[in-house]
């Protein structure tokens, strides 16, 4: 273990603001899986009551490597996993490209499912972030990072609207759309190679510094470290907030094109609004989230949603429904980045991986349903399925943690309280 003194010298900053860089570039890719994936496979096989099964398979395969790949954070450190990420990303935006060229389901498939694992790897970023910064600054550190995300927001549409704009939304245009999402996926994989040292490493550091005395525990298994308080509700309001989030972000395509009439190229200004709204205010939400607690923070950002998923009753133009997108990403940061600071408070620096991965196993694998079940119901019912189901699934949850299940307003933190987890919660 290095001296404590070393704690004081770390680059906190740069490894904060590269990571950050790199979710930015990891934003492009996100705006263009949720704006194309279920036209892309669509398109390829013929069949418009697949509808939600492009997002389905992106969203399953997050799902299912989020766990490993947290675990195996955990064990080599969260840099080569991201970039691993990152590269499996890149080869399905050129399977996913060369399948919409040419007309091949089994490359556009193999494409989605290496998008989809790319996106559940770089997700566990925040978990990076959750071990550089301590406990009372835990939820703006998280924030910083994904910050990044907000000039994704900016360069998708910029990047993707042209290259669609007065062509007809066939296999070439988004063969080529894929490609440039390619790059993304490049530029991100060069930026987290950059962060040194690993952020694993500082989350060691800042709790031999905590806990100088101490001895580090060995990880507690997954099923005891669910069982401490406050992780139950967090991980009930992170899998409702994230599911439902992609869920109806994914299927945003086919409502703006197929039951409001808009332009194909009209899907990206709305979702890079939805963007916009996930991370443009994350500073301030971040520091909101440290002073007022995380309970109030889950609720509030869970009702937030509530309200914009069921107004997708009410709205018909572009400009309406991008608000609408962006006020549901406003709700999706306030709940999801207060469950991941509170999922963070509550296990040791070699454990957050896998809860954060489990978190996201939970929430990819419901949103994954969502959008297969939300493409079936668009298709048969129409939007009003979409959005009623949506603020049903959010509102529950919400109304559940406000009546009973709080906890302190920066949650208990075996991380520096004590070396002992399972002491440190009660």
């Amino acid at each position: 273990m290095a001296p404590v003194s070393d704690v004081r010298d770390l680059p906190i900053r740069r490894n904060t603001l590269l990571l950050s860089a790199a979710l930015a570039a990891n934003s492009g890719m996100l705006q263009l899986s949720a704006a194309v994936a279920s036209l892309t496979l669509v398109l390829v096989l013929g069949v418009d009551q697949l509808l939600g099964l492009g997002p389905a398979i992106v969203l399953a395969s997050g799902a299912l490597a989020a766990l490993p790949a947290g675990r195996l954070m955990d064990r080599i450190g969260r840099v080569p996993v991201i970039a691993g990420g990152f590269v499996v990303g890149a080869v399905g935006g050129g399977l996913a490209a060369l399948g919409s060229a040419t007309g091949s389901a089994p490359a556009v498939l193999a494409g989605l499912v290496g998008v989809g694992a790319a996106s559940g790897t770089s997700l566990l970023a925040r978990t990076a972030a959750g071990d550089m910064y301590p406990p009372e600054r835990r939820a703006r550190g998280i924030a910083l990072v994904l910050f990044g995300a907000v000039f994704g927001a900016i360069l998708g549409p910029l990047v993707f609207s042209p290259l669609l704009a007065g062509r007809e939304l066939d296999g070439d245009s988004l063969a080529l759309l894929w490609l440039a999402a390619v790059g993304f996926m490049v530029v991100a994989l060069v930026l987290v190679l950059g962060v040194r040292p690993d952020p694993r490493r500082i989350a060691q550091l800042l709790y031999a510094d905590t806990n100088a005395d101490a001895e580090p525990t060995p990880a507690a298994p997954l099923s005891e470290i669910v069982r401490r308080p406050g992780v139950i509700p967090a991980l009930l309001a992170g899998q409702a907030s994230f599911a439902v989030m992609v869920g109806i972000m994914t299927l945003t395509g086919a409502v703006v094109v197929d039951h409001q009439g808009h332009a194909g190229h009209n899907v990206f200004p709305i979702i890079g609004a939805h963007v916009l709204g996930m991370y443009a205010l994350v500073l301030v939400i971040g520091e909101l989230i440290d002073r007022i607690g995380r309970t109030p923070a889950l609720a509030g950002g869970l009702l937030v949603m509530g309200a914009s998923a069921i107004s997708l009753l009410w709205v018909d133009t572009v400009w309406a429904t991008a608000a609408v997108l962006f006020g549901l990403g406003i709700g999706w940061n306030l709940s999801f980045v207060a469950a991941t600071a509170q999922l963070a408070d509550c296990a040791m620096p070699w454990e957050r991986g896998k809860l954060l991965g489990f978190n996201d196993l939970l929430a990819g694998l419901t949103g994954a349903t969502l959008a297969l079940a939300g493409g079936v119901a668009l298709s048969a019912i129409g939007v009003a399925a979409l959005a009623i189901g949506g603020a049903t699934l959010v509102l529950g949850p919400a109304v559940w943690i406000l009546r009973g299940h709080r906890w302190p307003p920066k949650g208990p933190d075996p991380s520096t309280a004590a070396p002992d987890p399972a002491a440190a919660v009660r």
